[in-house]
């Protein structure tokens, strides 16, 4: 085993974002696992049992420090997601910013290894003929991309820290817990509340949370230093991936063609709304522009060199319209 790689149950992990979406199910896996947990979040949260709780604010690393300096691993998951303009400002100093901070603040505690939550964000449009791999990088130049472009620079920053760092990509992921939800839970709380599914003829790469909380221990265990992996699952145009989710709720499947031109006339009048009455975009530009584009990708390094195995993206599908429904988002 290469001295910089963790065994199950060695030390203490370090877990940002322990409250979030895939946070709180890279916890649920780590403890599955074995280690010893030291969750840092904002506050607001129950931690569970035997999981230490750190209150602070990645803006503000050096008030981690003394927590770090009793863990021998970070997991770093905590990120702003937004695509509202007045975060944009927040969004640079907490993806961007804070991850640099947090892993000097890593490196000055001695923590032995890193694994940092990128995004699908980080990778490129692709077709499902030629998916995207850990090869492709985004480009750099779509700056009004506010979170997609937060999640590309806070990859970089991460392999460039002086410490040992490995990113795991997770694509969609979906399943139960999503309480904010993700644009991937929106979909299918919209889809429950009877909302008709509007498609841009984009697609997407989905995957269970499960599998992606799994990646991140993987990664801890066998991944390499200075290396991405795509956690990926099943690649899906939009239209299929209504179809998955109708059927999941027992709902008609149904879609419309909307087009793009509509969509963005639509997206720049919510983003006028939201200047001046605040709120969150419910048309996001942002989303608009990514949905048009195919996002495919593979998870075959991860496979190879983590032992990654991909579960059922539909039972993963069927685990999240029952958690919508039985915690009232839905009938």
């Amino acid at each position: 085993m290469n001295a910089a790689q963790a065994a199950p149950g060695e030390g203490d992990v370090f877990l940002t974002g322990a409250s979030g979406f895939v946070g709180s199910h890279v916890l649920g896996a780590l403890l599955a696992r074995g280690y010893r947990v030291r969750a840092l979040v904002r506050g607001g949260w129950d931690a569970p049992p035997g999981v230490v709780q750190v209150t602070g604010d990645l803006r503000e690393p050096g008030a981690i420090l003394p927590a770090l300096h009793e863990c021998r691993y970070l997991i770093h998951t905590a990120a702003l997601y937004s695509f509202s303009s007045r975060d944009r400002a927040t969004i640079v100093a907490v993806n961007i910013r804070g991850t640099s901070g947090i892993l000097e603040a890593a490196r000055m505690a001695g923590v032995e290894r890193c694994v940092v939550t990128s995004s699908s964000a980080a990778l490129p449009p692709a077709s499902a003929s030629r998916p995207a791999t850990e090869s492709d990088w985004a480009s750099t130049t779509h700056r009004g991309w506010s979170y997609h472009a937060s999640k590309l620079a806070g990859e970089r920053a991460a392999l460039s820290a002086q410490v040992p760092v490995t990113t795991v990509l997770p694509t969609a992921p979906v399943g139960p817990g999503d309480r904010r939800p993700t644009p991937t839970g929106k979909i299918v709380v919209d889809l429950l509340r009877g909302r008709m599914p509007a498609t841009l003829g984009g697609g997407m790469n989905i995957v269970p949370v499960e599998d992606v909380a799994a990646a991140h221990v993987l990664a801890l265990e066998r991944g390499r230093s200075g290396e991405r992996y795509i956690a990926g699952g099943v690649n899906v145009s939009l239209a299929e991936l209504w179809g998955l989710i109708s059927r999941a709720a027992g709902r008609p499947e149904r879609t419309i063609r909307l087009p793009y031109a509509i969509a963005v006339a639509a997206a720049r009048i919510d983003a006028l709304r939201v200047r001046l009455t605040g709120g969150e975009p419910a048309v996001p530009l942002e989303g608009v522009r990514m949905g048009r584009l195919e996002m495919y990708s593979s998870s075959a390094k991860a496979a190879v060199e983590l032992g990654y195995r991909p579960s059922s993206a539909d039972d993963a599908i069927e685990r999240a319209v029952r958690w919508y429904r039985e915690n009232g988002y839905a009938a």
